[in-house]
């Protein structure tokens, strides 16, 4: 039979062994939550990081703001007639106006042919541009266009205006490029009344009546204007071809609400102008 002695001595080693086994589960506790609590953290932080970069979701590539689909009739309009013919030949004058926007030549004073017709092209980054320029209809516009395309007064410039709605057309001829520019001498309108525009007219921009210097537009579509402005010759259906796709590329809105429009999308340069004549 075991004494009070060994029965005390067997008592305490079971419960050293009780506690022994207690203090090991609660370590093994412990690192458990400990490694828990360390995941979570990870989670959290990867997760704030996700946050922060994304702007708190997935965030889809920025879209660019669509152009409004350009409306573009498809037949030329009929050709421009004088209904009285000008005298051949016909008296020019062409006077000093501001700065020349690109150093260039005036044409000579003195009397014109107002009969035939002068094939030109223009070259440009975005496909050729045929014309007939019409002697007939502005024998002193035709004769400044082929001095200023001859002395190269219009390689390397840009259009620097196109407008796609209302008053479709494209304006070229400033070698500024801000519609301000000019050849450093001006000349008369070579308007009449029952001029109207249309698709394929090749015309003079200006600043008010009798300005006429380098600038013109070409127009690609509806032009509902007052008979102001000189129209010198027709666009070739490639020519047109040409410009309706700068058109359909829009452009930037730079002179809305007044003229209208803006500069095109679709950069167009001029790389050279050539004429037969």
């Amino acid at each position: 039979m075991p004494s009070n002695e060994q029965r005390r001595q067997a008592a305490k080693r079971k419960l050293e062994r009780q506690l022994e086994r207690r203090a090991e589960q609660a370590k093994r506790q412990r690192m458990i939550t400990i490694g828990t609590t360390i995941a979570v953290v990870v989670v959290l932080v990867a997760g704030v990081f996700y946050f922060t970069r994304s702007g708190g979701e997935q965030q889809p590539p920025a879209a660019q703001p669509p152009q409004p689909q350009v409306q573009i009739p498809t037949e030329p309009a009929p050709p421009p007639v004088r209904p009285v013919a000008l005298p051949d030949p016909t008296s020019c004058t062409y006077r000093p106006d501001k700065q020349a926007a690109k150093p260039v030549q005036p044409p000579a004073n003195g009397e014109v042919s107002s009969k035939g017709t002068v094939q030109a092209t223009i070259e440009t980054n975005s496909g050729a541009i045929p014309l007939t320029l019409d002697r007939s209809l502005a024998p002193c516009t035709v004769n400044s266009f082929i001095n200023l395309a001859k002395q190269g007064y219009y390689t390397d410039t840009s259009c620097h205006r196109i407008g796609t709605e209302g008053l479709q057309m494209l304006q070229c001829g400033d070698p500024s490029g801000t519609g301000s520019g000019g050849p450093g001498y001006a000349f008369d309108d070579e308007t009449f009344p029952e001029l109207s525009y249309g698709r394929g007219y090749l015309a003079m921009a200006n600043s008010g009546p009798n300005t006429n210097g380098s600038q013109f537009f070409m127009v690609f579509g509806e032009a509902p204007l007052s008979p102001d402005y000189t129209v010198f010759g027709t666009i070739s259906e490639d020519g047109l071809k040409v410009i309706d796709d700068i058109a359909r590329a829009g452009h930037d809105g730079a002179f809305e609400p007044s003229p209208g429009g803006g500069k095109p999308l679709k950069d167009v340069r001029f790389t050279n102008v050539t004429v037969n004549a």
